[in-house]
């Protein structure tokens, strides 16, 4: 083989293990929403110096609740903050694992594709006359190109 980027191996107890995590996780995560992307884009965003903004903003308004009208949340507001302060760095750590969980994906694949690419240049060769004629036609599938259709002549007006 020429490309081994990743060798990986999960026994099923392993993956019984990830499996009741991830469960765990599903379990204590149940308040999470999923937004449509129309959501997301109408949404206004915080970025870092907004991040700064809204936590002085929490600050002032704590310290002066009668400058806002009554039915204005500033207990929504710390428990907003404090939630965000409490997910983000599981967050963090969730989308590097990803990341990871990805790549390895991503890497397994290709090991896959380069070496089986590989072996498929190999049978094409030293399986001649072998007997394994009906194997290799069976693979050479995955490059048979379906004849395009050719374009309609376009009128080009005089």
């Amino acid at each position: 083989m020429s490309q081994n980027l990743i060798d990986l191996q999960l026994p099923a107890e392993s993956l019984a293990a990830i499996d009741d995590a991830l469960n765990v996780l599903e379990s204590h995560l149940t308040a999470l929403i999923a937004l449509t992307p129309d959501q997301r884009r109408q949404l206004t965003k915080m970025g870092d110096k907004s991040e700064a903004f809204c936590r002085q903003a929490v600050h002032v308004l704590s310290e002066n609740p009668g400058i806002v009208p009554r039915n204005f949340e500033i207990a929504s507001l710390h428990r907003d903050l404090a939630a965000l302060d409490a997910l983000r760095p599981r967050a963090q750590r969730l989308m590097r694992l990803s990341e990871r969980v990805q790549d390895s994906e991503m890497a397994l694949g290709s090991d896959l594709m380069t070496n089986a690419l590989e072996g498929y240049a190999f049978l094409k060769i030293a399986g001649k006359g072998a007997g394994l004629d009906a194997l290799r036609q069976m693979l050479s599938a995955r490059f048979n190109r379906s004849p395009s259709k050719a374009a309609p002549p376009m009128d080009i007006p005089v």
